[in-house]
């Protein structure tokens, strides 16, 4: 009995050890999150888009590729996580991809408004970027943006 809870003791010390390596790593989930809305790569450009109840719009999102930078083509550059704050919209699919055009990535988000008024929508773009000869990156960045509803 007594060598088992020597063994627990271990074992949740190395727990902590391990969350607050972690916790203090750059690679660590809080510093992904922090960077979510960055993007040494990509300039967002969102417009937000009005129509009429319960007829389909499409929001357009375009994220433009900066100097030095190009689009990573073999990723699956996508929005995921399609929401709508006040539950005012619905969407065409859950999971958007983009188109390449010269200058970045295009989004075309098939969107319905259920109700009248301005409803906060948000999302994640999961992009891919080349850098230079041999970096690679995959980033999250968010998508915020209104749809509005009108009779």
């Amino acid at each position: 009995m007594h060598h088992v809870r020597a063994g627990s003791l271990l074992i949740r010390f190395s727990a902590f050890a391990l969350i607050a390596a972690l916790a203090t790593s750059p690679a660590s989930l809080g510093f992904e999150r922090a960077r979510a809305d960055e993007s040494p790569a990509y300039a967002v450009e969102v417009t937000d888009v009005s129509a009429k109840v319960g007829e389909p719009a499409v929001l357009h999102a375009t994220l433009r590729i900066r100097d030095g930078y190009r689009v990573l083509q073999g990723y699956n550059n996508r929005v995921i996580e399609l929401s709508s704050i006040d539950d005012g919209v619905a969407f065409e699919r859950r999971v958007v991809r983009g188109t390449i055009r010269e200058g970045g990535l295009d989004f075309a988000i098939g969107v319905r408004a259920i109700k009248p008024g301005r409803h906060p929508i948000n999302g994640y773009f999961r992009v891919g970027y080349i850098h230079g000869p041999d970096e690679l990156a995959m980033v999250s960045l968010r998508l915020i943006a209104n749809v509005n509803g009108t009779e």
